[in-house]
């Protein structure tokens, strides 16, 4: 069976929804018993392979080298980035349609006032790595 990467991103994109760091308390339990349930459904039906919050973008640190001195490390994301990894659920699914599904009940999470979230779930499948032998 083919697995899917499930990425969603952190703070506002299309969705409007304010980052969870500005979410109330009974906000915040809303959307994770709903992350729980949803990957314990998955677990059930065999198709939950892990599944992961990250640590906010201000705890993050780059990491560029050329492999001939020491590595260059900054910290984290600039705050005007867009686009920044929140968490992700690894999948293994018989279809792409299943992936979509699994997607989009993730991107309707309850946010702020129980009201979808509606973050961009990007969906990718895992490819295996190429054959040595070829």
């Amino acid at each position: 069976m083919p697995r899917y990467m499930l990425l969603q991103n952190y703070g506002e994109v299309e969705s409007h929804c304010a980052p969870m760091t500005e979410w109330t308390p009974a906000d915040i339990k809303a959307h994770i018993d709903f992350q729980n349930v949803l990957n314990q459904e998955l677990s059930a039906r065999g198709e939950l392979v892990d599944a992961q919050g990250l640590a906010g973008p201000e705890v993050a640190k780059f990491v560029v080298s050329d492999d001939t001195g020491a590595p260059v490390i900054t910290d984290g994301p600039y705050p005007e980035s867009k686009e920044l990894l929140a968490g992700y659920r690894l999948i293994d699914v018989e279809t792409p349609a299943r992936a979509i599904e699994i997607a989009a009940q993730a991107s309707a999470a309850p946010g702020p006032n129980g009201l979808p979230i509606r973050q961009p779930i990007e969906v990718r499948e895992v490819l295996s790595a190429p054959d040595p032998e070829v």
